[in-house]
């Protein structure tokens, strides 16, 4: 029978605990001396001082140190059975669902579909398109030379207020639930951009590094798969 993680650290901490009672008792000084007299009696005779204060010199730092040993294990051992309980979670991005727990299928979406049809939102769709075949055109060029400056094509089609506003037209026409989801493309879109433009940024003179290169690749697969994403909800 497998026992859960919560309940093995309950056990194990009251073992530990049991061992730091036992270990305290065992190592405790005396309150007070008993001996017998000549005559049989019995007494109570209290420790000399310096007996005492030896006892607790003694005592005190090895219990101490015991102890402190016993909390640091406790809470190490807590720390090791709770972390393995937790569940392995992606850190990746794409898809819908596990890499994009926030993003609905978009067969599941509710969309106004006047909304959708309007002038405005058609503009944006429209708008998104060319992004997305942007994105695509970025990566052939990178493929064709490395070491290619992307940075005024970037500036040019991908302006920062007019791609915000085509992904809002859009995003109108779905409902809050659809939105919580599409709102996170949005924002990574805006943030992809921008750290492609910083990874773009190079030394005159300088040759585009093998390391500077594959984050540029990894922020246009991103991108290209989050306009793809944002695009199968109009589809």
């Amino acid at each position: 029978m497998r026992v859960s993680s919560t309940v093995q650290t309950l056990l194990i901490s009251s073992t530990l605990f049991g061992s730091a009672l036992s270990f305290t008792a065992t190592n405790t000084a005396p309150s007070a001396l008993s001996f017998t007299t000549a005559k049989g009696i019995s007494k109570q005779h209290e420790p000399l001082a310096m007996s005492a204060d030896s006892e607790s010199s003694s005592t005190n730092p090895t219990r101490h140190q015991f102890l402190q040993t016993l909390t640091t294990s406790a809470l190490l051992t807590t720390m090791t059975l709770t972390t393995s309980s937790l569940p392995a979670s992606a850190a990746k991005y794409g898809g819908f669902g596990a890499d994009s727990p926030n993003v609905l299928d978009p067969k599941t979406a509710t969309i106004d579909r006047d909304i959708l049809a309007s002038e405005s939102c058609q503009k944006a769709i429209a708008s998104i398109t060319q992004y997305s075949k942007a994105v695509k055109f970025l990566q052939d060029k990178l493929k064709e030379n490395d070491q290619t400056d992307i940075g005024p094509f970037l500036r040019k089609e991908f302006d920062f207020t007019k791609l915000r506003s085509d992904l809002n037209a859009v995003n109108e026409a779905f409902d809050e639930d659809t939105q919580r989801g599409t709102d996170r493309l949005v924002r990574l879109v805006l943030q992809d951009i921008t750290e492609l433009e910083a990874a773009n940024r190079q030394k005159e003179g300088v040759p585009r590094s093998e390391k500077r290169l594959g984050i540029m690749q990894g922020k246009l697969s991103k991108l290209d798969r989050a306009f793809s994403d944002f695009l199968a909800f109009v589809a």
